[in-house]
């Protein structure tokens, strides 16, 4: 990675978690203004897709369809022409564990439907289908580093290209017995809209530049669960700092030992 450090703003931003169904809840929440309390993820019915596709919708679909869409509407901008990183630490959790249960059987023949959902990049094919976008999209996995590989790939495209990016980071959880290997407890994700310019939409900038200072991790023992469990949530430091309106650097976890240092300025107030 260059030492060079990348920039942004922040346009918008979108999130569910268990117990955080939006962006709105959850900065309450991170502001200290609301209480925690656990519950199941809700994920929104993607009503943009059509009918067949959006019987044939998973969790991680319509996981990634909500805090996309929850993010471009905070901006007010045009999802179909925004070019997008799609990052998840893992497959699909649910169709994994049902492609494992038949392929264990003595039939063996997988739906078509099952192994279209299954391949990595299925959230990004449902989000062009959505939106009818054309915009260059990206797909990648990097584990428990997952979002900040996004970030960095985002914000280079921010910089190369001069044109705005949407990041959407996501993880879901496996049944058991995939469960007892890898414990996402839920679905959770992310999703940052990012831009060379400010404008109106601006909330505030960010400066990422790589870091060996330790990560930091939330007050709140039920949040820093959810940082800790869920890949995509290592963002939650930097919600609450803009939640907060906190400007100054925050450490989020990458690829140790490197880390990755965010330096937030130029809040909204």
């Amino acid at each position: 990675m260059s030492a060079a450090p990348l920039q942004a703003w922040i346009n918008g931003i979108g999130l569910i978690a268990p117990g955080l169904p939006d962006w709105a809840t959850a900065a309450a929440v991170l502001r200290g203004e609301a209480a925690y309390v656990s519950a199941p993820s809700v994920l929104p019915v993607p009503l943009l897709l059509p009918p067949a596709e959006r019987r044939r919708a998973s969790r991680v679909i319509r996981l990634s369809l909500g805090v996309g869409l929850e993010a471009v509407t905070h901006a007010g901008a045009d999802a179909s022409t925004l070019a997008t990183v799609f990052a998840a630490s893992g497959a699909d959790g649910h169709n994994c564990h049902s492609l494992c249960e038949q392929l264990a059987g003595d039939d063996r023949q997988i739906s078509p439907t099952r192994f279209h959902n299954s391949v990595h990049n299925a959230a990004a094919g449902y989000w062009g289908i959505a939106t009818h976008s054309m915009a260059p999209c990206q797909v990648l996995g990097a584990f428990d580093a997952s979002f900040g590989a996004g970030l960095l790939d985002a914000l280079a495209q921010v910089a190369m290209d001069g044109q705005p990016v949407l990041l959407v980071a996501y993880d879901s959880e496996y049944p058991e017995p995939l469960h007892a290997k890898r414990d996402t407890p839920d679905c959770g994700g992310v999703a940052l809209l990012l831009s060379a310019q400010r404008s109106a939409a601006s909330l505030a900038s960010i400066t990422v530049a790589p870091s060996r200072a330790p990560a930091e991790v939330l007050g709140d023992a039920a949040m820093e669960g959810l940082r800790q469990n869920i890949p995509a949530l290592r963002a939650l430091p930097l919600l609450q700092r803009l939640a907060r309106g906190t400007a100054g650097p925050v450490v989020l976890d990458y690829l140790a030992p490197m880390q990755l240092q965010v330096d937030l300025q130029d809040l909204r107030q």
